[in-house]
């Protein structure tokens, strides 16, 4: 079942939605470990080190209390002893509770017993001083600096300890971090390539046959109406295909049907208007008797209008046959440069009553080519008069000739007004004329340019147009050197 464009979106945009949403929940768990194992230097190892500073604060205060009462006898140095000696009682029992490694908790351990024992000390020489005046103080002394001493040494490889906790666990954490970096990385790689992927998959099924519709209505535009689309495709876009076929159908049938129809008016109208053409010449020879001034000139006008349509029904005939490949050339192995003489003798007439300065940028040594003389005469002809036609007066018109890889380029450039970027393509097609109109313009039949491409497309050339508006026109076509099949 092919599903509907709505719905591959939606399965495409969950798929995504469910990567992107996996990649982040692996972010979000990594930095909850990094934040436990944080936590834990902060409030384990970061806290120890600070008990760590209280307890030799507190033992070293409880030894200067114990000595200045040993000296002054006074109560309140003994009630200052006993209160430090509480204060690290407690530090050392929160120490002990929060304690995370085996070495730590002797090392607390060591520190408690040690400390015991100085408290035992202090009791037995206080003691000795309610007593009597004679003890042995130094020995006192002695033995209790030992015991401090013993204190803040292991108080001292509680901080190496800690010290050396906090460096593996921030080696620990380097390390994840690294592990959690690169893992990261290469699962965003994966996920950035399934979202391509997904991507893909679930828009080319709706751009590819787009595309396709693209394509074949530039075919059209181009007077193409051959083929019919059929891609699948979703169902909205399967209807759309289905429907442009058929109108793609009906404008076939309708330019076949223009086509038969210019072409049987065509050969319906050449003989009245051969009949119509005698007649007047019988007249203008004097066979219905002698008529007047006026009479003449009337009828030289109806001479040069009938002339004139009789080219424009030879023209539709013309064209008609080369769309339907039935017009005979006569190949032969011409150059362009004498061709391009002949038409400028013709044009003379034109060229010299808008003044206008014509200018031959013509290249020596041009190969021959496979050409029909007259019908490429017809090409360089419309051309040249264009490009004359649309040039205001004392304007210049230009005509290149040239090598080009393996063929000659032709090219004829006018200071006329120029032409709009949209229709550089369309003035090629048949009865389509260049938008821009002079003063000076005059209307034509719109089949020149059309003859032009028939006729270099039947030489194996290719022809186009170059323009900007208020920078004139240029007209260029590319013949190849080689025999045309």
């Amino acid at each position: 079942m092919k599903l509907p464009i709505f719905a591959r979106l939606t399965i495409g945009f969950f798929a995504i939605f469910l990567i992107m949403g996996a990649v982040n929940a692996y972010t979000v768990w990594k930095l909850h470990q990094v934040n436990k194992e944080t936590a834990r230097i902060i409030s384990i190892d970061q806290r120890i080190l600070d008990l760590k500073n209280k307890l030799a604060d507190s033992v070293l205060s409880e030894l200067a209390h114990d000595k200045k009462y040993i000296i002054t006898k006074d109560p309140m140095f003994f009630d200052q002893l006993v209160s430090a000696a509480n204060e690290f009682s407690k530090h050392l029992a929160e120490a002990i509770s929060i304690a995370d490694t085996t070495a730590k908790a002797e090392s607390l351990g060591r520190v408690r017993s040690h400390h015991e024992k100085y408290q035992t000390l202090v009791r037995e020489e206080v003691e000795q001083i309610r007593k009597g005046p004679a003890y042995p103080k130094i020995q006192y002394e002695k033995e209790k600096e030992k015991v401090i001493d013993q204190i803040l040494e292991e108080l001292k490889v509680l901080e190496a300890s800690s010290h050396r906790d906090i460096y593996v666990r921030m080696s620990t954490l380097r390390e994840a971090a690294g592990s959690a970096g690169t893992l990261a990385i290469i699962m965003l790689t994966i996920a950035f390539a399934l979202v391509v992927g997904t991507s893909f998959l679930s828009t080319r099924s709706i751009t590819k046959p787009l595309t396709a519709l693209m394509d074949k209505t530039k075919e059209i535009s181009k007077g193409v109406f051959e083929g019919e689309l059929n891609i699948p495709s979703p169902p909205e876009l399967s209807e759309l295909t289905m429907a442009f076929n058929v109108m793609c159908y009906k404008l076939k049938r309708v330019d076949t049907m223009k086509s038969e129809f210019f072409s049987s008016m065509s050969h319906e109208l050449r003989t009245p208007l051969a009949s119509i053409k005698e007649g007047i010449g019988l007249l203008e020879e004097g066979v219905g008797g002698a008529m007047t001034d006026k009479q003449k000139r009337l009828l030289k006008i109806l001479s040069e209008e009938t002339h004139r349509l009789i080219g424009l029904v030879n023209s539709l005939l013309d064209v008609a046959k080369m769309e339907a490949g039935m017009m005979r050339y006569n190949f032969q192995q011409e150059t362009l440069p004498p061709l391009i003489d002949k038409v400028l003798t013709e044009m003379g007439p034109l060229i010299e009553a808008k003044k206008l300065r014509v200018q031959a940028d013509i290249e020596g040594d041009l190969p021959t080519l496979s050409l029909d003389r007259e019908r490429m005469l017809q090409a360089i002809r419309n051309l040249v008069g264009n490009a004359a036609k649309f040039t205001p007066e004392q304007g210049q018109v230009t005509i290149s000739v040239c090598r080009r890889d393996k063929g000659v380029e032709f090219s004829v450039n006018d200071t006329g007004l120029g032409i709009p970027k949209e229709n550089l393509t369309a003035i090629f097609e048949k009865f389509h004329q260049p938008p821009v109109k002079t003063s000076e313009w005059v209307k034509g039949t719109g089949l020149g340019l059309a003859f032009v491409k028939h006729i270099i497309t039947a030489h194996g050339g290719k022809v186009w147009a170059e323009s900007k508006p208020g920078q004139g026109s240029t007209f260029i076509f590319v013949l190849p050197s080689r025999p045309v099949a």
